[in-house]
């Protein structure tokens, strides 16, 4: 009998030593959120059709699919950087999400932003979209916000995301061109395909080529739901506030940055927060309840749409402030992995179909794209928050899952992990009343696609739809179709016909007076495509004021280079007065000289440059700044370089301030022939300076400064 009980016992340690301790652990997702039914999947109805947005199914099934055992497509090129995210004020009204309720916490965050259509080793100056995705590491799960610098999208339904990809990517008989739309694929889909060109029309403003990714905004794009812990459900926008302001540059500064410095903005980023200058956004929500769903002209489930702040303003609730580069590039900055099915309780989706397209898709690429289910055990991607449940195995599977049991329900490992209730934190879909057939369309909502682009460019100011009309000329400049550029130019002039007609005058042709409904075009008159065609423009807001550039944030000179032109023999008291006064404020102030080494005062003193005229160009500074000193200035002078400098400087519209002898520099230059420029400045106190600096640009110069030669 004692042989006996003692065989039991080691058959008992035996089976001990193979079973995981599961008592008290609830069932979770992959991302650490709670699950509240593991057994059903999200239908239409009890007997409806499986729904694509349940998040929760694909991620059982991808696992499952994936336990046998690349560059992105898009948004390739990208900068990283840690940080943190604090609420400002509890916002239970409306979530339950602990992020939005719990003033007390400081959520870890990753964000990502990229160029969407060029690969990994492109320029950072392309015109182009900007990515902006945050990972909010919660105590919730984690919850990835994967948005945009502007605030719709090219498309309605993520049906058309490889049209619109393909064709803006290298025409694939020649692989050119690199990172650029002005090319005739590019062109072809968007004139047949009209819901771009509120997005295009962003992308051809100054938002396209922002000076740095701390001085532009981010959005969600889509409509998402806040549900509070009563069930109610809100509909949300989110808004990222950039607190440097949102600032761009030219175009002609954007191609010569290319060439200068290729990787301007990563460098930007990681120089600003490795000096402690850390760029900080705030969270801003736009909230329409769900009962004023139906009261805009236009459809808020629509991506191509924005919702302007005048009808709904923008509720500031919290702040994010990035304060750590990664540590190694390819292990955080590349391997990141955004899904925006990653959410938390409190936050779920609607019916926007590029957003259920996206939830799908995201997954689907990261899967390729990383050679595992298991991607999110990567360092950078693991949730904060402890995490169990039954997917097992997988290619790179870098943990070692214990137990017996690898299913729900069990009795063999204790019957866990069990599922939470609601209340305890499993999430939860929001019950939204579905009664509808089954059907491959699109609403009639959808069909307004010229209101918006037409209300955008009304609400710029002068220099910016300048700027629009040269980007404009430029891009369909480069197309070799003439058929692509009448449509384009006849879509345009449906937006505003001044526009249209400055950009045929440009490109040498003639905006048509009609042509057949793009469409048709390109699938035949007989055809039924009535549901796909444009309707009329409207005017429901004559402008939108916070759409333009001009109305952002003008009272600081944080994180700006300034550019001190100094040779051998510089007025040390001029620079000591102006740098003293430029790094009070934050500003960066750079010396650059004629050589590379040091460079000496009138005090004989040795000041180390900060680069060569050789090795730097102008388009990489805000302003510059000469000071004082014959010999110094009889230096700058020796050196053709400077003056072209100073001469692109000023055709770029930027601040300059001289002293003493500096001044001849400006006689030198074209600069001369311009009095009484508000941004120049010769003997000025700093302050006046500074504040020039702080407007970003005296854009009054641009009209007058075209023919400059630099």
């Amino acid at each position: 009998m004692e042989k006996k009980d003692h065989k039991m016992n080691d058959k008992q340690k035996q089976l001990e030593k193979y079973t995981v301790d599961a008592k008290g652990k609830a069932l979770t997702t992959r991302q650490g959120l709670k699950v509240n039914d593991t057994n059903n999947s999200l239908k239409a109805g009890p007997r409806g059709a499986t729904l694509l947005e349940d998040f929760l199914l694909r991620e059982k099934i991808h696992n499952f699919d994936h336990e046998r055992i690349p560059e992105r497509i898009v948004h390739a090129r990208g900068s990283g950087a840690h940080g943190y995210f604090e609420l400002y004020e509890n916002m239970e009204e409306y979530s339950k999400a602990g992020i939005f309720t719990d003033t007390s916490r400081k959520t870890p965050v990753f964000v990502r932003f990229s160029t969407v259509a060029g690969s990994k080793g492109s320029t950072d100056l392309a015109r182009d979209v900007r990515g902006f995705a945050v990972k909010f590491y919660t105590e919730e799960g984690t919850w990835d916000l994967v948005g945009n610098n502007m605030p719709i999208f090219f498309i309605q339904d993520a049906m058309k995301f490889p049209d619109l990809i393909h064709s803006v990517k290298p025409e694939p008989n020649n692989e050119i061109p690199q990172a650029a739309s002005a090319h005739d694929t590019f062109y072809d889909f968007v004139s047949l395909t009209t819901e771009t060109l509120h997005n295009h029309m962003w992308v051809m403003s100054d938002r396209g080529i922002p000076r740095s990714l701390r001085m532009m905004e981010g959005f969600g794009i889509h409509t998402f739901r806040l549900v509070n812990k009563e069930g109610k459900s809100h509909f949300v926008k989110f808004h990222w506030k950039p607190k440097l302001g949102v600032h761009s540059v030219t175009w002609d500064e954007a191609v010569k940055i290319s060439g200068a410095d290729s990787d301007f903005h990563r460098r930007d980023l990681w120089n600003a927060i490795d000096s402690g200058q850390f760029p900080e956004w705030e969270l801003g929500l736009q909230i329409i309840p769900e009962e004023d769903e139906h009261k805009f002209d236009f459809d808020i489930l629509d991506a191509t749409k924005l919702i302007p702040e005048e009808m709904v303003p923008v509720k500031i609730v919290g702040k994010m402030v990035l304060n750590r580069n990664p540590e190694n590039f390819f292990a955080e900055t590349e391997q990141v992995a955004f899904l925006p099915g990653s959410i938390v309780p409190g936050i779920d989706f609607s019916n926007d179909p590029l957003l259920q397209g996206r939830l799908f898709s995201y997954r689907d690429t990261q899967l390729s794209r990383l050679g595992t289910p298991n991607f999110h055990q990567i360092p950078i991607n693991r949730p904060v928050v402890d995490t169990h449940n039954n997917q097992r195995d997988g290619h790179m599977q870098t943990e070692i899952p214990k137990g017996q049991t690898a299913y729900f329900p069990n009795t063999l490992g204790g019957g866990c992990p069990f599922l939470s209730s609601v209340e305890d934190g499993g999430f939860e879909s929001y019950h939204e009343r579905i009664d509808a057939k089954k059907i491959r369309a699109r609403s009639d909502s959808f069909s307004d696609h010229f209101s918006q682009p037409a209300l955008f460019y009304r609400s710029l100011a002068k220099w910016e739809k300048d700027h629009v009309t040269e980007a404009y000329s430029f891009e369909l400049g480069k197309c070799t179709h003439k058929h692509i550029q009448e449509r384009m130019l006849w879509l345009i002039a449906q937006i505003d016909e001044e526009l249209s007609e400055k950009v045929a005058k440009n490109i040498g042709i003639k905006v048509p007076n009609d042509i057949e409904r793009p469409i048709n075009q390109a699938i035949g008159a007989d055809a039924v495509v009535e549901d796909h065609q444009p309707g009329e423009k409207k005017i429901y807001l004559e402008s939108s004021p916070k759409l333009s550039q001009d109305t952002t944030v003008f009272d600081t000179i944080a994180t700006r280079q300034i550019a001190f032109l100094v040779g051998d023999g510089f007025k040390m008291s001029d620079v000591d007065k102006m740098k003293t006064a430029l790094e009070k404020e934050n500003a960066v102030v750079n010396l650059v000289a004629p050589h590379g080494g040091t460079v000496k005062c009138d005090q004989d003193m040795d000041h180390k440059v900060t680069a060569s005229i050789m090795t730097t160009e102008s388009v990489l500074y805000d302003a510059i700044y000469i000071p004082g000193g014959k010999q110094s200035v009889d230096a700058l002078l020796s050196k053709g370089k400077f003056l072209k400098f100073v001469n692109e400087t000023f055709k770029h519209c930027k601040a300059i301030a001289v002293d003493n002898e500096g001044k001849m520099l400006l006689k030198k230059s074209a600069v001369n022939d311009f009095k009484d420029d508000k941004a120049v400045f010769a003997d000025a106190e700093p302050k006046a300076f500074i504040a020039a600096i702080a407007k970003h640009r005296n854009w009054d110069r641009s009209s007058k400064v075209e023919d400059i030669a630099v």
